[in-house]
């Protein structure tokens, strides 16, 4: 079975935007630990609300990234932020009453479905 290139292009993309957004998610966790030493409850807690918001920027700039390397669509990055937006919260949200630490898994993974669904709906 072969797949065409609209298909083979969406794929990248949104590998793209899932290695951007574990990037991006590990970069917060970076921050999340070194601060952790400072007992301050506040911080932790703008910490924890900033984890979703960060992951889909990640995620809405894999995108930006795809396009700016291909040179081949024009991405809107607005649009793909706030899909990644939505689906990283309700993952998180979802997730943090299990054990906080687990909603890495969630956000990846509602977080690339928001990113596959929006680009099987544009390129539809």
């Amino acid at each position: 079975m072969m797949i065409n290139k609209t298909r083979l292009r969406s794929l990248i993309k949104v590998s793209f935007s899932l290695i951007c957004g574990g990037i991006f998610y590990t970069f917060w966790l970076a921050i999340f630990l070194l601060t952790r030493g400072l007992h301050t409850p506040f911080i932790e807690t703008i910490l924890w609300f900033l984890s979703p918001i960060i992951t889909a920027l990640g995620f809405a700039n894999g995108i930006l990234i795809y396009g700016k390397l291909t040179h081949h669509e024009r991405s809107e990055f607005s649009q793909t932020f706030i899909w990644a937006l939505t689906d990283c919260v309700i993952g998180a949200l979802f997730v943090y009453w299990f054990g906080p630490m687990l909603i890495v898994f969630s956000m990846l993974i509602t977080g690339t479905a928001s990113i596959a669904l929006r680009e099987a709906i544009v390129h539809n």
